[in-house]
């Protein structure tokens, strides 16, 4: 600064006193240029007018009305519910003068709860209540109990399921999602990404499955935070879908599907599409045989060691279903993030030890696995669209496909494949490519008839006289 704007400076402090969180200066709009100007608190301002003052925190000073949310669904609701009086409840970020009323008790644990009325016109009821809706068909206000009583306050208005995500109309059908039933199987890097961004696109109802508690070693690919350690990762998710969208209905089974087969085909009859998710064959083996046998459509997907890159696969009723993508084997070294749940089906040996076993645990970025899930949620939202007139029905006559690979980078499975400069005809990494699967006739899922290995020496053929059939 010169030493004219230091002293400046000072007699500004001399006079007004000094104010870090306050503001000595304005921002002026002139008519005359079509710009903006600052000047001092005080000062001509010529023909320009006033817009806002300029302060140390941002662009215009913060207002300390507290900022008050409330549903217009709960405000329908009372008003054609016949009664004078409703309990409610207040939820309010400490220190961020943030409140959000609910007429029903939130289906999430955020901010501070507190007690709060809804009311017809007249008095407000007695009783502690920090806040109070006062509800009438000529309007709604909302009232703020202070020191002197209770005084109104602002208050902005939650829109309807159907207003909610209006901006996406055109692109998504969302009249037609909101009805849809999705099951997600495994709800850790891959499935929480995914719950959620359905729930942005407006799906409505939701089950989801994983036995899995949030651990320390997840937080750096899940959406969970430091805060979910310790609670099941449905309940985690649950959260997270109703923070996009209060109004979807979310169904929590925190089973492992490998141990209740029943209850997995259950709920693949009842969905119109299944995520799997999981990070073991076993799982995607029994989802696959439920898809076929429910004649469902299924979406797999997965990374590989330390997410250098990654797959999906689409199964539709009459198609090749997952066993038929991978056979006996796996189709790539699958990824071990978890020492727990990798002994337990046998990808880590038991008598490994565990030092060994951490360090066999490979870990990619989260931003490596992102547009993995992303091309799930897209085929996702495409299947659910399917014969509606949307902006993704294009994408129909695109993902035309089976199976789709994506690479990260140029290491191990994919050291030969090309700079992207340069690639020409030959792949390259940070692009999906389709492949077509043949459906295997003899597959053991999907396959009409068993075809079995005549490979195999007739005397290492197992004697199956004594299994009760």
């Amino acid at each position: 600064m010169t030493d004219q704007q230091l002293n400046s400076l000072a007699e500004d402090v001399r006079t007004e006193g000094y104010n870090p969180s306050g503001s000595m200066k304005d921002l002026v709009f002139d008519p005359l240029t079509g710009e903006f100007k600052q000047v001092r608190k005080g000062t001509a301002t010529g023909s320009g007018e006033v817009v806002t003052e300029m302060t140390n925190k941002g662009f215009a000073c913060e207002s300390e009305t507290p900022v008050v949310y409330l549903k217009n669904e709960d405000v329908a609701e009372f008003l054609s519910s016949g009664l004078e009086t409703s309990a409610a409840t207040a939820n309010t970020w400490e220190g961020e003068g943030v409140t959000h009323i609910s007429l029903h008790e939130p289906k999430h644990s955020f901010g501070q709860k507190q007690n709060a009325v809804f009311f017809k016109s007249g008095n407000v009821p007695e009783g502690d209540f920090p806040y109070a809706v006062e509800c009438s068909k000529s309007g709604v206000r909302v009232l703020r109990k202070g020191a002197d009583g209770f005084g109104e306050v602002a208050f902005s208005l939650i829109p309807s399921r159907e207003e909610l995500y209006s901006r996406s109309k055109g692109i998504l059908e969302v009249d037609v999602l909101k009805d849809k039933r999705v099951l997600i199987v495994g709800l850790g890097s891959f499935g929480s990404q995914i719950s959620i961004e359905l729930a942005k696109a407006g799906v409505g109802h939701f089950v989801l499955c994983d036995f899995d508690r949030v651990e320390l070693h997840n937080l750096s690919r899940h959406t969970a935070t430091v805060h979910d350690l310790g609670r099941l990762k449905t309940d985690v998710l649950e959260d997270a879908i109703h923070g996009k969208n209060p109004y979807a209905e979310v169904v929590k089974l925190p089973v492992n599907v490998n141990e209740d087969l029943p209850l997995l085909y259950s709920e693949v009859e009842k969905s119109d599409i299944v995520i799997c998710a999981t990070d073991n064959n076993t799982s995607r083996f029994n989802i696959s045989k439920a898809l076929v046998e429910k004649g469902k459509v299924g979406i797999f997907g997965r990374a590989i060691t330390r997410a250098e890159g990654g797959d999906v696969f689409r199964y539709r009723p009459g198609g090749p279903c997952y066993c038929c993508l991978i056979g006996d084997g796996n189709l790539q070294e699958e990824e071990i993030t978890d020492v727990a749940s990798a002994r337990k089906d046998g990808r880590i040996a038991a008598y490994v030890s565990p030092e060994d076993a951490e360090a066999m645990v490979q870990v990619g970025l989260s931003s490596d696995i992102e547009p993995i899930c992303n091309m799930m949620v897209k085929l996702t939202l495409v299947e659910l669209s399917r014969g509606s007139a949307s902006g993704l029905s294009c994408l129909e006559d695109e993902f035309v496909y089976d199976y789709y690979i994506w690479a990260n980078r140029r290491e191990r499975h994919y050291a030969n494949w090309s700079a992207m400069p340069a690639s020409g005809s030959r792949p390259t990494i940070m692009r999906w490519y389709g492949a077509r699967i043949e459906k295997e006739k003899g597959c053991p899922i999907c396959g009409k008839e068993i075809v079995l290995d005549d490979s195999i020496p007739d005397d290492q053929i197992p004697d199956c006289s004594d299994l009760s059939l």
